[in-house]
């Protein structure tokens, strides 16, 4: 990925985390206004959206930024030593500068309050023991499609967060910027902002054992659709 500047990788991961949660709250939106209170059947819209907007953007812009759109993929990619710290730290604001930017853009088309706080209670162990889960999982797939199937990679992603959507009880946020914008939306997807800090630590905690595990297991990757030229 030689021939794309930093420039060019930032807006990527920008506009990619944008429409990630501009489809994670908007079909969560959708979802709770046509689901007539049936909870089960809104989750399901929601994380079959947001399964499938995972292989669309990840095919589309893993090529120019690897695709990570997630503060805990960048960070394992990080302690794997394939991106500098000063690239880390400009995709991780990127990421999160999209995220809003998406919670923003759904609230915006659905009519609603553009910057809202969540109240929606995501508090408790087993909570945060299932972002570590979702959060592990979801670099078990990345690592493993690229050590084995990198061609896979947007597919084996977005199946296994509409698994994780459902068996995990936080419903795998697995992504910090993801947790700090949906505490901006006091829609289906919202989490309170004084539970952040915990989902925070779960996953940042699994990202980095996540790393050092699957680097220790499958080896270094042939060939990523989540690493890039930054390497340190």
């Amino acid at each position: 990925m030689t021939e794309f500047g930093l420039g060019r990788r930032l807006i990527a991961e920008w506009l990619g985390t944008a429409l990630l949660l501009a489809t994670v709250v908007g079909s969560g939106i959708m979802a709770e206004r046509l689901s007539d209170g049936n909870t089960a059947l809104a989750l399901l819209g929601n994380s079959i959206a947001t399964g499938a907007i995972l292989v669309v953007i990840i095919l589309i812009f893993g090529p120019v930024s690897g695709a990570h759109f997630n503060p805990a993929v960048t960070i394992a990619i990080l302690v794997r030593r394939e991106i500098s710290f000063g690239y880390a730290c400009f995709y991780v604001v990127a990421q999160v500068a999209g995220a809003m930017a998406g919670v923003i853009a759904a609230h915006m088309m659905f009519e609603l309050p553009v910057i809202q706080i969540s109240e929606t209670v995501r508090a408790g162990p087993g909570q945060m023991f299932s972002e570590s889960v979702a959060t592990f999982g979801l670099l078990a797939t990345i690592f493993g499609a690229l050590r084995w199937r990198p061609d896979a990679v947007p597919y084996a992603v977005g199946l296994f967060i509409v698994a994780a959507y459902w068996f995990t009880a936080s419903t795998s946020f697995a992504n910090p910027a993801v947790t700090i914008a949906r505490a901006f939306t006091n829609t289906f997807s919202g989490i309170a902002p004084s539970h952040v800090p915990g989902f925070f630590f779960a996953q940042l905690l699994a990202a980095i054992m996540a790393a050092v595990f699957f680097g220790w297991l499958l080896g270094p990757a042939q060939g990523s659709a989540a690493s890039n030229d930054g390497g340190a």
